[in-house]
């Protein structure tokens, strides 16, 4: 009888594993993991937002004042970022929240390209307009 139990259990786990594996990583080595309050502060005293989603995501919607580079294209580049910031600017990535690792990506490599002060936004858009915060 106890076998019949493991077996539920076994799939609960392996489920829950492999959701958790879908998910963008809470921390990026180098980078400040930020929520939105956080971010609304942020974005009204002026910092550089970096929308990183697809092109078609980003003129659906995005953050007030946010720049565009989409981080699964061959433009995703340090030549690129440094157009819309300077390595010594504070940046804030975001994407299409915790299901989407765009943001951690962008982060990852800002931080290891040499940016020092990388701000990653892990709940992203759909957070943002959970909180009743703009977007154009």
């Amino acid at each position: 009888m106890k076998s019949y139990l493991l077996l539920p259990l076994a799939f609960l786990f392996l489920a829950t594993s492999a959701l958790a594996a879908d998910l963008a990583p809470v921390k990026v080595a180098g980078a400040s993991t930020i929520g939105t309050i956080t971010a609304k502060m942020l974005l009204d005293k002026g910092f550089i937002f970096v929308d990183v989603r697809r092109t078609e995501d980003f003129n659906n919607g995005h953050i007030p004042g946010a720049r565009h580079l989409a981080v699964n294209s061959e433009n995703f580049t340090a030549k690129n970022l440094s157009v819309i910031v300077k390595k010594d600017q504070a940046v804030v990535f975001y994407c299409n929240g915790v299901s989407c690792k765009g943001s951690s990506i962008a982060s990852e490599k800002a931080v290891a390209w040499g940016w020092s002060k990388v701000l990653y936004y892990r709940e992203g858009l759909p957070q943002w307009k959970e909180a009743g915060l703009a977007v154009e």
